[in-house]
């Protein structure tokens, strides 16, 4: 993709492109599954099925209609990953996805910014009950008695900042407009939603306040205190929170896609600005996994703060996870019918994320497509079914293991 001129290197569905950004930025425009539904299940599946069958599942989403040109899973019990890949990470090269290949990681980022802030809540630089009056009061003053807490579990009322119609107008004049990150809120209309806590309501806003309280608490930028307070003590060397359009080399490449046509690589198309701490951070599979891990288990947050962020309402992530959703403080529940883990999704254009651990954070998945298989409910469905299969898989008793090719990681799809 040309540095230069960047209208110039715009896809040809450009305009198409923002929509999408828009799009995943306010959430499904189609119908999706609630917090009390299941997806469809693959007929007579009981678990996750043998490593042929896991390979098989990623590589009939890879082959549907619309479907992603890649997909990746690295599967984690104990410290020991194994790696299934369907497709490829660039259609120009064909080469496979690989596990320390970038991508944008979307909604998962805001289980991120649940780490920064219940990390500072275990140093007692923040509490779980600190309103945004008490720490940013400069924001309208009906928004003063939401909580921390609140935001957390998108029970704040907060209005999406994604949603306003001037946000979505510069958008769409140009994906790759640089927002100013800690401004994203003057987009939100003054007034809430509903009264905080009385009930569920996903907004991308909740994360730019609670990032914006972690900036005022600690008087640091919160790119510091994810290096800090999350990069560092998990050896996440592969993740960024970048501001503008361009990826870290290697990268998977994603892609617009609807049937019949050629996929769109949509891997630059867009500024990460306009998302920040509600959705702009960039990892990788494997980096995804150990953070989603070390989120869940005792690695970052003490026993006091984890049992906090447990205490989950009805609520799905956007797009909804496997299984039954509820929503805890900057992570989901997924209800299987193989057990529970807990997690993230998201998605952007060009990519779909899941990240889950197994309460005690010892066993991990992480399922990453390159479109946004948000746009068609069909595929939707079938990924949900998919990462369900991975949930089944990483829950049961001797399900295999081992290092292989792939950089240290187990491939069986090498």
């Amino acid at each position: 993709m040309p540095r230069s001129a960047p209208h110039a290197s715009w896809p040809r569905r450009a305009a198409a492109t923002a929509l999408l950004l828009v799009a995943a930025l306010t959430g499904p425009a189609l119908p999706h599954a609630t917090a009390g539904e299941r997806p469809a299940r693959d007929a007579g599946a009981r678990g996750g099925g043998s490593e042929k069958e896991l390979r098989r599942a990623l590589a009939e989403l890879v082959a549907a209609p619309g479907g992603p040109p890649g997909a990746i899973a690295v599967l984690t019990r104990d410290g020991v990953p194994r790696v299934y890949r369907a497709g490829t990470a660039d259609t120009e090269s064909g080469r496979p996805p690989r596990p320390d290949d970038h991508m944008r990681i979307a909604s998962a980022a805001k289980a991120f910014s649940g780490a920064v802030a219940l990390s500072l809540v275990d140093r007692g630089a923040l509490g779980l009950d600190d309103t945004l009056g008490q720490r940013l009061p400069h924001l309208p003053e009906a928004w003063h008695a939401v909580t921390l807490r609140q935001l957390l579990q998108h029970t704040s009322g907060l209005p999406d900042y994604s949603r306003s119609p001037r946000f979505q107008a510069i958008v769409r004049a140009d994906p790759r407009h640089r927002f100013v990150s800690r401004r994203l809120l003057e987009f939100a209309a003054p007034d809430l939603l509903f009264p905080p806590g009385s009930r569920y309501g996903y907004s991308n806003s909740d994360n730019i306040a609670v990032a914006l309280m972690a900036e005022q608490a600690t008087g640091r930028r919160y790119e510091d205190l994810l290096r800090e307070r999350v990069y560092r003590p998990l050896d996440l060397r592969d993740t960024s929170l970048p501001s503008g359009f361009r990826l870290p080399r290697p990268f998977l490449h994603g892609y617009a896609t609807a049937p019949g046509e050629a996929p769109e690589d949509v891997s630059e198309a867009i500024s990460a600005s306009g998302a920040w701490a509600s959705g702009g951070i960039v990892s990788t599979p494997a980096d995804l996994g150990t953070f989603i891990g070390g989120y869940v288990g005792p690695t970052l947050l003490s026993p006091r703060t984890r049992h906090a962020q447990r205490r989950f309402v009805p609520g799905a992530s956007e797009p909804a996870g496997p299984g039954v959703n509820a929503a805890g403080l900057g992570v989901f529940r997924y209800e299987t019918r193989c057990g529970t883990v807990l997690g993230h999704t998201g998605n952007t254009p060009g990519y779909t994320q899941f990240a889950a651990a197994t309460p005690d954070g010892r066993r991990t998945v992480t399922v990453s497509v390159t479109s946004q298989v948000t746009l068609d409910p069909a595929l939707l469905a079938r990924l949900r079914a998919t990462e369900e299969r991975f949930v089944c898989a990483l829950l049961e008793d001797g399900h295999g293991g081992g290092h292989g090719p792939d950089g240290g990681y187990g491939d069986p799809a090498a």
